[in-house]
C-alpha cells in the first residue's frame, strides 16, 4: 500500500496535527511527509478563527498524503466550545470536498455514517472515535461499547484511553487482533507508549508518531518510528522485548537492540516497558509474544521473587537484569549480564587483559580497594565482579542494612552513604557509581568528595545519560582513567542479545551504533 492509499490490513504511521493556522497546517502536513507519516490527523478544534469552507478547501486541496479530519468537542476532550449543528456541517463539508477519512464521535455517530455514505460517494471513510475517560471499564463493559460502534457502520473505530497502569494496555491488544473492522486503539501517556510501538504487531490500522519538536507524552516519534522501530517490519510473529523499569525515558536500549535484531535477521522488537507493579505485569503478561525482558532501575532485586529459575550468577549477585521466557513451557528465567559487563569494561580499561580460567590474580583489580556507592541491583552485579577479580570490596549505601548485606555477600566492608562525603580511598584505588546521581536531568550532582578524586586510580559510572557525567569529567581533571556507563551498557546488551535471541550477538555492529548515537 503506498502513502497515497487508503487504509487496508497494513498499519500506518499517522502525525497528529494541531497547529493554529491553515498556512502552518499546510506547513505541517509537508513536513510530516518528509519525516515519514503515511498520513496526518488534523485537528480542526485548534485552528484559531476557523472558516469552514474556506480553510477545509485549503487543506484537502494542499495535502500531500491522506488526511484524517478531526474536530473533537470539548466533551469528548476536544477544543472546540461552539454549536453542534456547526461542527457537524464542517465534518459533513470535509468528506464532501474529499477527505480520506473524517472522525465522529460515537456518541452522534449512528445519522451521521449513514447519511454521509449514502450523500456524498467521495471515497472517503468514516472513523467512529471513542475516549474513555476515568478507570479502565470492565472487559464486558468494553466489549459492549466495541460492538455499539461497529453497528455504527463505520469503516475504522477508534479507542482512546488514559491508563494509569500498563497492565491495563491487555485489551487493546485484544481489541486489535480481534476486531470485526479495523481497529485503532492505544492509551496517553508514558505508560501507554507500548499500546502504539505493538500496534502493528496486534493488527492496528493506525500508529501515532510525534513530528520533530512537537514532543507528545505517550507518543513516538516519527524518526523513531521509522529509525529505531521500523514499525513497517513488524508483524503477528514479532516477538516482544522490553525494558522492566520506572522511569523509562531514559532508556537507549531501543535505539541499540531493534537494529541489532534487524542486522541478525531476528524478527523481534525492542520496548520501553514503565512498569509500576511487577507482581500485577508478569500476571497480565503470560503470552508467549512477550519473550524476554531488560530489568532496569529499581526492579533487579525485587524481580528475583518473580522468576522461575534464576541463572547461579544472578542468584549469588541477588539481582536480575535479563528475564528469558523458555518457549516450551512459559517459566521465566532470571540472568545477571551487568557483572561481567562492568568488570570487563573496568579491566579493560586498566589494562587490555582480560579475567581467564577464573583465577583473580590474572586480574589487574586483584588485591585492589574497590569503593561501590551504591547496593542495588547494578550495585550487587559490580560488587560480586569485584570480588570475584580479587578486589577488597568496600559498599556505601543510604540503606546500611543493605549495604551490609551485601557486604557479607563479598566479604567486604559497608559504611552509610553520608560517610562517603568524608572517606579518603588509598592511592591507586577503583570507585564504581552504581546510583543513579548524575543521571539526566540532575547531572550536576557527584556521589563523592571531589577532593578525593585523584586518590583513585579508575573511576567508573553505571549512569550513561549522559555519556560523560559529571563525575566522570570530575575525575578525568583529577587524573583517573575514566570508564563511562555506555561500555558497561554495551557489554551487558551483548549479553542480553544472546539470551535473546539464542544466537551470537553483532558485536562490532552494536559497537558502531553506540559510538554513533549515545
Amino acid at each position: 500500500m503506498g502513502r497515497a492509499g487508503i487504509l487496508a490490513n497494513s498499519t500506518m504511521v499517522c502525525a497528529p496535527l494541531m497547529a493554529r493556522s491553515v498556512e502552518q497546517m499546510v506547513i505541517d502536513m509537508q513536513s510530516a511527509e518528509a519525516q515519514g507519516a503515511d498520513a496526518v490527523e488534523v485537528r480542526l478544534d485548534y485552528i484559531n478563527s476557523f472558516q469552514p469552507s474556506q480553510d477545509l478547501e485549503t487543506i484537502i486541496r494542499n495535502k500531500p498524503l491522506p488526511v484524517i479530519i478531526v474536530y473533537r468537542p470539548r466533551w469528548e476532550g476536544g477544543q472546540y466550545e461552539g454549536d453542534e449543528h456547526t461542527r457537524l456541517e464542517a465534518l459533513r463539508l470535509a468528506h464532501e470536498l474529499g477527505a480520506d477519512y473524517i472522525d465522529v464521535e460515537l456518541k452522534v455517530a449512528s445519522d451521521l455514517v449513514r447519511e454521509v455514505k449514502n450523500k456524498h460517494q467521495t471515497g472517503g471513510k468514516v472513523i467512529v472515535s471513542s475516549y474513555l475517560s476515568g478507570a479502565t471499564p470492565s472487559k464486558e463493559d468494553l466489549s459492549h461499547l466495541v460492538a455499539s460502534m461497529q453497528a455504527t457502520k463505520a469503516d475504522i473505530i477508534k479507542v482512546v484511553s488514559n491508563a494509569n497502569d500498563i497492565t491495563e494496555l491487555d485489551w487493546i491488544f485484544h481489541l486489535l487482533s480481534h476486531s470485526e473492522v479495523p481497529a485503532v486503539a492505544y492509551s496517553l501517556g508514558e505508560r501507554g507508549l507500548i499500546s502504539q510501538l505493538l500496534c502493528p504487531k496486534f493488527g492496528g490500522a493506525l500508529v501515532y508518531g510525534a513530528m520533530e519538536g512537537n514532543s507528545i507524552p505517550g507518543l513516538p516519534t516519527l524518526d523513531s518510528l521509522r529509525e529505531a522501530y521500523k514499525v513497517e517490519n513488524i508483524n503477528s510473529d514479532t516477538k516482544v522485548f522490553g525494558l522492566v523499569s520506572k522511569p523509562v525515558s531514559h532508556s537507549k536500549g531501543p535505539i541499540l537492540h531493534n537494529p541489532a535484531f534487524r542486522h541478525a535477521n531476528f524478527n523481534g522488537i525492542y520496548v520501553p516497558m514503565f512498569v509500576d507493579d511487577l507482581k500485577e505485569f508478569f500476571e497480565v503478561y503470560t503470552s508467549p509474544d512477550f519473550a524476554g525482558y531488560s530489568v532496569g532501575f529499581p526492579y533487579k532485586e525485587a524481580v528475583v521473587q518473580f522468576c522461575d529459575e534464576v541463572h547461579p550468577l544472578a542468584k549469588s549477585i541477588g539481582a536480575v537484569n535479563t528475564i528469558i521466557r523458555k518457549p516450551s513451557d512459559g517459566k521465566l528465567i532470571g540472568y545477571n549480564t551487568d557483572c561481567e559487563g562492568s568488570i570487563a569494561s573496568i579491566e579493560d580499561a586498566l589494562e587490555d587483559q582480560r579475567y581467564m580460567n577464573g583465577a583473580s590474580l590474572n586480574s589487574p583489580l586483584a588485591g585492589k580497594q574497590f569503593v561501590v556507592v551504591g547496593a542495588g541491583g547494578a550495585g550487587r552485579a559490580i560488587a560480586v565482579g569485584a570480588k570475584s577479580r580479587g578486589a577488597r570490596v568496600i559498599i556505601f549505601d543510604i540503606d546500611l542494612e543493605r549495604a551490609k548485606s551485601l557486604a557479607q555477600v563479598v566479604s567486604g566492608e559497608a559504611q552509610h552513604f553520608d560517610s562517603l562525603a568524608h572517606f579518603q580511598p588509598e592511592k591507586g584505588a577503583i570507585l564504581a557509581n552504581a546510583t543513579p546521581i548524575g543521571m539526566h536531568p540532575s547531572t550536576d550532582r557527584i556521589p563523592v568528595a571531589e577532593a578525593t578524586l585523584g586518590n583513585y586510580q579508575l573511576v567508573f559510572d553505571a549512569v550513561y545519560t549522559p555519556r560523560k557525567t559529571r563525575l566522570l569529567e570530575d575525575a578525568d581533571a583529577a587524573g583517573a582513567i575514566t570508564v563511562s556507563g555506555v561500555e558497561m551498557f554495551l557489554k551487558q546488551a551483548i549479553g542480553q542479545f544472546s539470551l535473546f535471541t539464542g544466537t551470537e550477538a553483532p558485536k562490532d555492529f552494536m559497537r558502531e551504533i553506540v559510538l554513533a548515537k549515545f
